[in-house]
């Protein structure tokens, strides 16, 4: 203000010089006073063009402000005619106050508005990712009755009314608004929008395997909310409950999808439901008693009772069932598949408040109960024959349940216990996909007979094939012996082979022999029918005589020096070669009468 002032007097008095700087309209008398009244002008009109000049520039200084690149000018009059209406914060027509106009980068000129104005400058607005900006207006239309948040922009005005004028002459309503900045930069008029990014303004996710449920505090504009939706079939038992079109007050029917959602918090809530197949085991909690068998080095049967306690694992949905049949109490562990549709999801959040109220406060109690029921009324099984088999075609009957049909008939009780959980789940919005009975606790004492029987047969297959296994080693020593002994073996074969050639051979030339001589003993029979028995056997013995001659040359002269002269007629046949014969042999010869005679 100083400033202006001393600007303001420094102009007025250059001015002055210079315009009046003429000085005394009486005129010299000399040549010396002439020059001196010329030169105090030219002085005083120097002087006024100094002191302008100073002025000009401490009033110019006055009159222009620079914005920073990053920066927003804000300007707050402090001097002017008019005064802001009652209840208004920001200024529209240039009264006192913040104003409505903001500064962009750069130079701007102004007059005197470093007088007339207080400047501020503020950052420019970031909203980082993953996070949204919640906006107050300080100023504007005051919000109707029962409306605690103004409505949202409309997607195609929201960038204008984010300035402020338009927001002050369009309806905008002061306090805090359902519109959110998106991530992003805004120039915004800060005297009207207080902006607040924090933890608490995180952008709303929907992971994948969830939805989102909407329970909505505010209804967006031209939508007709009259008419509630009914999420559930009556017809089913199942809770009522009522929920509404997306924009409307209320829960919405129709969840949100996975992604992110930049939803204000102060008109929105979100309540994540898990869609995913979820796994309830009812576990431990019961102490097990199991008698162990073994066999001695002598094959008897020992028995040994010992306990085991089964706690609740940390994940599990609560302990093992424990059910009566038969008047024993015997711990059931079962484990449940259930799910929640997306579309069952708003059903869910609106008739307990989530996937784990209903586990505890409806289902869990509702299992246990038909578990117990079932297993301690009556079990729908086959009708076997007498030899264990089951009847072709096959028929059923309805019996009370016993304790060994926790085993045998386990799939019956399942199918029956599963049909009667599924109906409390529909009730309730979840699907139960699958119920399976775990390994009963059944009390050892009904179990020894059937495991001794399964030891014993155990046992009894022990032994059949360890004989079949000491039978197998002897086979397999013998393979091996008569394989090291193969090729005494094959000599063996091989010389039984001949002496069986041989033998067929020596039967074959005894009956060539046998033949021969038969037939050799009738030639001699006949010969002998004609010759007489004393010509065939000396004719036998002539003709072996004949042959060894045959085979041996030599002796016929050795028979030569024995034999003497002997005159033998010149009859013909055989007289000759008796003759000679005879004489060998020592017997007398005589003649035989010849036509001839002899000498």
């Amino acid at each position: 203000m100083v400033g202006v002032v001393i600007g303001f007097l420094a102009l007025g008095v250059g001015i002055y010089l210079l315009f009046r700087g003429g000085g005394s309209t009486t005129q010299p008398t000399t040549s010396q006073g002439r020059l001196g009244r010329t030169l105090a002008a030219l002085g005083r009109r120097g002087l006024g063009i100094v002191l302008a000049a100073v002025g000009l520039f401490l009033l110019a200084s006055t009159s222009f402000v620079y914005v920073d690149p990053d920066g927003v000018g804000h300007l707050k009059r402090i001097y002017a005619f008019e005064e802001l209406p009652r209840g208004r914060i920001v200024a529209l027509e240039g009264e006192k106050g913040p104003q409505a106009d903001i500064l962009g980068p750069g130079f701007h000129f102004i007059p005197f508005v470093r007088v007339l104005y207080d400047y501020e400058e503020f950052e420019v607005l970031t909203v980082p990712e993953g996070y949204y900006g919640q906006i107050k207006a300080n100023d504007g239309l005051p919000m109707p009755s029962g409306m605690y948040i103004a409505p949202a922009f409309p997607d195609d005005k929201t960038e204008g009314m984010l300035d402020a004028k338009t927001f002050l002459t369009s309806g905008g309503y002061k306090g805090p608004q359902e519109t959110v900045l998106k991530p992003g930069r805004y120039r915004l008029n800060r005297y009207l929008f207080d902006v607040r990014v924090t933890e608490a303004t995180e952008a709303t996710i929907i992971p994948k395997g969830f939805v989102g449920v909407v329970k909505s505090n505010v209804a967006a504009p031209g939508i007709d909310c009259h008419e509630e939706v009914v999420a559930t079939d009556a017809a089913r038992g199942a809770l009522t409950v009522p929920l509404v079109p997306r924009g409307c007050v209320g829960i919405w029917k129709e969840p949100l999808l996975p992604g992110a959602y930049y939803l204000n918090r102060q008109a929105y809530e979100v309540t994540l439901v898990d869609v995913r197949v979820q796994t309830w085991e009812y576990k431990g909690g019961y102490v097990k008693r199991i008698i162990d068998l073994s066999v001695d080095q002598e094959g008897n049967i020992q028995q040994v009772e010992r306990q085991v306690t089964e706690a609740i694992p940390p994940n599990a949905a609560d302990k093992a069932v424990f059910v009566k049949v038969e008047g024993w109490d015997i711990p059931l562990e079962l484990r449940a598949l259930v799910q929640v549709s997306p579309d069952h999801a708003p059903i869910v959040v609106g008739s307990v408040g989530g996937l784990e109220e209903i586990e505890n406060r409806i289902l869990t109690p509702a299992i246990r109960s038909i578990v117990r029921n079932v297993a301690g009324s009556t079990v729908r099984v086959p009708i076997k024959e007498e030899g264990g088999g089951i009847a072709v075609p096959i028929e059923y009957e309805v019996r009370p349940t016993r304790v060994l049909d926790l085993i045998e008939n386990r799939e019956a009780l399942e199918e029956t216990i599963e049909a009667k959980i599924k109906i409390e789940g529909d009730k309730a919005g979840v699907d139960i996909r699958e119920i399976r009975l775990g390994e009963p606790a059944i009390p050892p004492e009904l179990l020894v007979s059937r495991l001794r029987v399964q030891l014993a047969d155990q046992l009894s297959k022990a032994y059949d094939r360890e004989t079949a296994a000491q039978q197998k080693r002897i086979e397999t020593e013998q393979a091996r012996s008569t394989a090291n002994e193969q090729p005494r073996l094959v000599q063996a074969q091989i010389a039984v082979k001949v002496a069986n050639q041989r033998e067929q051979e020596r039967e074959a030339l005894g009956r060539a022999e046998r033949k021969f001589l038969e037939e050799l003993a009738k030639g001699q029979m006949a010969q002998a029918n004609v010759l007489g028995q004393d010509r065939v056997a000396l004719l036998q013995a002539l003709d072996k005589v004949l042959g060894s001659l045959e085979r041996k040359p030599e002796l016929v002269q050795i028979v030569g020096k024995l034999v003497p002269n002997t005159v033998v007629g010149n009859s013909s046949g055989l007289a000759g070669a008796a003759a000679i014969f005879g004489s060998n042999f020592g017997q007398a010869t005589r003649e035989i009468p010849t036509g001839a005679g002899g000498r």
